[in-house]
């Protein structure tokens, strides 16, 4: 399966969370990247495939919501990178600057990173979605100073726009322990 678009479908109950999972899932010829309660007692389920079948399976999800849904999106030609540092399972070579981009939820922090990754020539490291954060979400990404600040400015523009950026921090020249917290 290709995976090219992605759909995020949010919720305030943890059971119907299961329930939109399933709805979406056969739905549409898509593929389940992340389905799980999240802080806060909500639960979002975030899945990938082409773009049609992805705005199938999400209009099918938010319509099987039930008066639960808080959100839904759908990205189309998402950056590849955006789906490594979703499931990072191999650590990323840092190298040069590291840029943490911090948000108040989860949809608006997916399209940053993915605007970051279009911008400018970074590696997206990691991409954490609401656990142990209070409902928040951020990413890290690495590259030559430069590129990270033209990728933090692309994040940060969409993340301030909806008015849910938490903190953007750019650090030049990170202590090598730093990036072992990081990956």
């Amino acid at each position: 399966m290709s995976l090219k678009s992605i759909g995020l479908v949010e919720l305030s109950s943890v059971a119907a969370g299961f329930a939109v999972a399933d709805t979406m899932l056969k739905a549409g010829n898509v593929q389940l990247l992340l389905s799980r309660s999240i802080c806060s007692g909500k639960y979002m389920v975030l899945i990938g495939g082409e773009t049609a079948a992805v705005q199938s399976a999400v209009a099918a999800g938010a319509e099987a919501a039930d008066g639960c849904l808080i959100d839904q999106f759908v990205i189309a030609n998402v950056h590849p990178d955006v789906f490594m540092a979703l499931g990072r399972s191999q650590p990323v070579q840092p190298v040069g600057a590291l840029g943490i981009l911090e948000s108040f939820n989860v949809a608006t922090l997916l399209q940053a990173a993915d605007a970051a990754a279009k911008a400018a020539a970074v590696n997206l490291i990691e991409i954490r979605l609401a656990m142990a954060l209070g409902g928040k979400a951020f990413f890290t990404m690495t590259g030559d100073i430069g590129a990270v600040q033209s990728a933090m400015a692309a994040g940060k523009r969409v993340l301030s726009d909806a008015g849910v950026l938490v903190n953007a921090v750019l650090i030049s020249r990170p202590h090598p322990d730093v990036y072992r917290e990081v990956i």
